[in-house]
C-alpha cells in the first residue's frame, strides 16, 4: 500500500443533515429517512456553541433500552453533545486513529469553528481499501 497524506477534507462529505436542537426525535427520524443518512448534525444555538450528533445507535438505545416516547423527546436530550470534531486540515491518519481509540464512526468538521462537514469510517476504509487495489 503506498503511503498518503490525504487531508479530511480531500475525503469528507460535505452534505450534512442539520437538525435543531428542539426538534422531537419523530421529527429527526423523519429528517434521517428522507435524506437516507445514518446521523443529524445538530445545529449550534450561537456562535460559541457546539454541534451535537444525533446516530441511529443514540435513537436506538433512547427508543428501545429506555423506552422513549420519541414524540416528548428532543434531539437535545439525547445527542451527544459537544460532537467530537477535527479541522477539515487534518490528515486522514490521525482522524482513523481517533476513531479507532474513541471507538467512533462519525466525526464532525470543522474549519475556525464553522462546519465544513462529517468523516466517517466508511469513507476512511474506502480510500485505504482503493489504495491497496492501485
Amino acid at each position: 500500500m503506498k503511503e498518503t497524506s490525504l487531508l479530511v477534507k480531500d475525503i469528507m462529505m460535505r452534505d450534512v443533515v442539520l437538525v435543531s436542537p428542539f426538534a422531537t426525535l419523530r421529527e429527526a427520524m423523519t429528517l434521517m429517512n428522507k435524506h437516507k443518512v445514518k446521523a443529524l448534525i445538530m445545529e449550534k444555538r450561537h456562535e460559541h456553541d457546539a454541534y451535537g450528533i444525533l446516530t441511529y445507535t443514540t435513537l436506538l438505545r433512547c427508543i428501545i433500552a429506555e423506552e422513549g416516547d420519541i414524540d416528548l423527546i428532543s434531539v437535545y436530550d439525547v445527542a451527544a453533545k459537544p460532537a467530537l470534531t477535527v479541522s477539515r486540515e487534518l490528515e486522514i491518519k490521525h482522524v482513523a486513529r481517533l476513531m479507532v481509540n474513541q471507538g467512533i464512526r462519525r466525526i464532525v468538521v470543522t474549519l475556525n469553528n464553522k462546519l465544513e462537514g462529517v468523516i466517517t469510517m466508511d469513507d476512511i476504509v474506502g480510500v485505504i481499501l482503493k489504495s491497496v487495489e492501485e
